[in-house]
């Protein structure tokens, strides 16, 4: 072979080694170009199947709800997992948001919601070393915040970047940027989480947003990336390099000065952790208001709903209610609560007591439970009126002990408490004197079922029997204070029923708001007449007596100048004793006792005497209602349908005869609301007869409630309207 011919030789082998190199990388060229096509044909696929912005709805942010006193005072937030505090444009302080973009999103006004640079920087910063950033802008942080999952996949990403370009073409960067600082996380405390800025600067440094200075601006914004990696609570190194980052990143990028950058980040974080979202006001009464939203909305809606719930409470007498216990019974012993009802309306302006709520969260004033004891008289007082029994020409024969064979309820045998009787006497004097002989006689001539339904109809909603004992306060289940105030606030304001009502007004998040009327059934003020004005008249007007000559006495040492009317009350042994009374605008009741024990009794801790219905409950009642009443002191007006009597058989009645029938039964209803849409209208009361089954005798312990140890009167009993001024009776002294 020549040497042209080799030469010929090796270049045909070289060219085609050359040729295949050639081809090959064609090859690998089509198909990255092909590849890049197919990944920008996927991308385009993906971001065309996102549904459009308008067709979405933005993840609700939870609104703590709070609940006002009848001032506008704040009582406190009912509390939820997620803390939030709604945002303004007007409340962002211009370091908060240059400290925010700084470290999240540097050329936020310079795209349009992807920041492609941004992407491109990030993917090479990631390749480079080990730190990790990601490429998502704030707007994009706000669409996943607020539209999209946190699951992190490529889909997500893409449709996230389509969008958050959406979302720009919509609305402007301000508002974007208010969206975002209102609804991404800023850590947890305590449990719960700060959701949006405001509730932050709150949780952390016990600030208003607009009081954020720079270091702390510049801790908040660098929560978000990892809230707990970075909580200035939980780990307090790595919050404090991570702040200052922040501020180098501002110092970087000339929105602060190095100088400032520097002496920042040579502070402590500042940290000061507030209890604004978990401190409350009058915890027992917030806990009655927030069990009565839950039953009506649903735990969840009144946690997350932002409600601005305006209660009835007034600050001053709750504050009063317990001062007064505390200047009687402190050092004592026993314990008290007060509840006082507006009867005009039902509106509850206090419900105190002397417990601890960090102790115990029990409400002795709605929950707890306690036997009435004489105040229960009243129940049947007002069944006897209503039916027409005049107290005057009614009288029985007060004997100790008393002992009937009824042919209803079977062998009962009571005795007064000085265990001797008190002869014949008329109901208005055998209420007087708290005799509990003529209470028993009187509940078997009415029937003892229609004293419990008399109960009910004045509001109390505790289990009834319809036993003769119910009559002098042996209820098997007791009933609470705010009952007894509901009850003898239908005889202060002329014989209507009031509900006891804890909610005037509730504002929601969209603006719209609910009261009177408009307001659930629950919450409206609702008035139920049982009996006529006539009839609560003449009740008042026997009470009143009680007040000036009766068992009442120290109650009414504080409040002679002004009109009232009430009656004591004393448990068997001592283990409970209560004053219930009240003046045209207000009903109160007052319970003493020991509340972790009912059979604890109270002998010797009134100056070494006995606790009754007359000592210690007379005297708070007394010197709480003469504080609070304010300048008004007006008497109870005059009934428009005067007290009718009609002739009256029981009996045990000195009259003697047949079983008591007709009276008045007071059956009209007036409410504030129209009863053909009010679907919580409570049934008319009902009054008429019907035969007991004969039980033994009808529940009654005979040893467990003889008459309360409270004296009678030391002079006849006054005049029928005696002058408050004037005296009418011997009146205890205050001590």
């Amino acid at each position: 072979m020549s040497h042209a011919q080799r030469t010929r030789r090796r270049r045909r082998s070289s060219g085609g080694g050359s040729s295949k190199a050639f081809l090959a990388f064609m090859v690998l060229g089509i198909v990255v170009v092909i590849a890049g096509l197919g990944g920008v044909g996927y991308v385009v696929h993906i971001a065309a199947s996102a549904p459009p912005l308008s067709s979405l709805k933005a993840r609700a942010i939870a609104e703590n709800s709070r609940v006002y006193a009848a001032d506008g005072t704040s009582l406190g937030f009912i509390q939820n997992d997620e803390l939030h505090l709604p945002l303004k444009r007007s409340d962002i302080p211009q370091v908060v948001r240059d400290a925010t973009i700084a470290i999240e999103d540097e050329r936020y006004y310079k795209h349009n919601g992807v920041d492609y640079e941004g992407v491109v920087r990030a993917a090479v910063t990631n390749l480079q070393s080990d730190k990790t950033q990601g490429g998502s802008t704030i707007t994009m942080q706000l669409v996943r915040s607020l539209y999209i999952s946190n699951e992190q996949t490529y889909t997500r990403k893409i449709r996230e970047a389509k969008l958050a370009e959406e979302l720009e073409d919509e609305h402007d960067k301000e508002w974007i940027l208010e969206k975002y600082l209102d609804s991404i996380p800023y850590g947890t405390v305590g449990g719960q989480s700060a959701i949006g800025i405001k509730a932050a600067a709150k949780i952390y440094f016990s600030k208003e947003l607009e009081e954020i200075n720079l270091r702390e601006a510049a801790l908040l914004a660098g929560i978000p990336q990892a809230t707990d990696t970075y909580s200035p609570v939980r780990n307090r190194a790595a919050a404090k390099t991570r702040r200052n980052e922040v501020l180098a990143k501002m110092a970087e990028l000339g929105m602060v000065s190095k100088e400032q950058a520097d002496a920042a980040a040579g502070k402590g974080l500042g940290v000061n952790t507030s209890q604004y979202f978990t401190r409350r006001r009058e915890h027992y009464f917030f806990d009655y208001v927030k069990d009565q939203l839950f039953r009506e909305y649903g735990a969840q809606t009144v946690r997350t709903g932002g409600l601005k719930v305006y209660t009835t409470i007034d600050l001053k007498k709750q504050e009063e209610a317990r001062a007064t216990i505390e200047r009687h019974l402190a050092g004592v012993g026993p314990s008290s609560a007060i509840v006082t009802i507006d009867p005009r309306t039902g509106y509850i302006e206090a419900m105190a007591s002397s417990g601890d709520y960090g102790e115990s969260n029990f409400n002795l004033a709605a929950q707890g439970h306690r036997r009435p004891g004489s105040t229960f008289k009243v129940m049947a007082l007002m069944a006897a009126l209503r039916m027409g029994v005049d107290p005057d020409s009614t009288s029985y024969t007060s004997r100790s002990p008393t002992v009937l064979d009824d042919p209803a309820y079977g062998h009962i045998d009571i005795k007064t408490y000085s265990g001797t009787g008190g002869g014949t006497m008329s109901l208005r004097r055998g209420t007087l004197q708290s005799d509990n002989s003529v209470y028993i006689q009187l509940a078997l001539d009415l029937g003892p079922d229609e004293v419990a339904q008399t109960a009910k109809d004045m509001g109390i909603k505790s289990t009834l029997k319809g036993y003769p004992a119910e009559t002098l306060g042996g209820l098997e289940n007791g009933v609470s204070p705010l009952e007894m105030a509901t009850a003898y606030a239908s005889v202060a304001n002329g014989g209507l029923r009031v509900r006891p009502t804890a909610i005037t007004k509730i504002r929601f998040p969209d603006g719209h708001v609910e009261k009177g009327d408009s307001l659930p059934p629950r919450f409206r003020v609702k008035r139920t007449r049982i009996f006529s004005d006539g009839v609560a008249a003449k009740a008042t007007e026997i009470l009143k007596q009680n007040m000036t000559g009766g068992t009442g006495g120290r109650a009414y040492a504080y409040m002679s100048q002004c009109p009232a009317a009430g009656k004591t009350g004393t448990v068997d042994d001592n283990t409970d004793a209560w004053f219930v009374g009240y003046t045209p605008r207000m009903s109160t009741s007052v319970w003493v006792g020991y509340p972790e024990n009912e059979l604890v009794p109270m002998s010797y801790q009134f100056f070494g005497g006995p606790v009754d219905g007359g000592t210690f409950p007379a005297q708070i009642w007394g010197d709480y209602m003469n504080r609070v009443k304010g300048s008004y002191c007006g008497d109870f007006p005059p009934p428009k349908e005067p007290f009718v009597s009609s002739p009256f058989f029981g009996r045990y009645a000195n009259s003697g005869g047949k079983h008591l029938e007709g009276g008045d039964t007071g059956e009209t209803t007036e409410t504030t609301t129209d009863p053909a849409t009010d679907t919580t209208a409570e049934p008319e009361p009902t009054t008429g007869e019907t035969e007991p089954e004969p039980q033994d005798n009808g529940g009654f312990d005979p040893g467990a409630y003889e008459a309360p140890p409270q004296a009678p009167p030391e002079t006849e009993a006054p005049a029928a309207n005696p002058d408050p001024g004037q005296g009418g009776g011997v009146v205890a002294p205050p001590g």
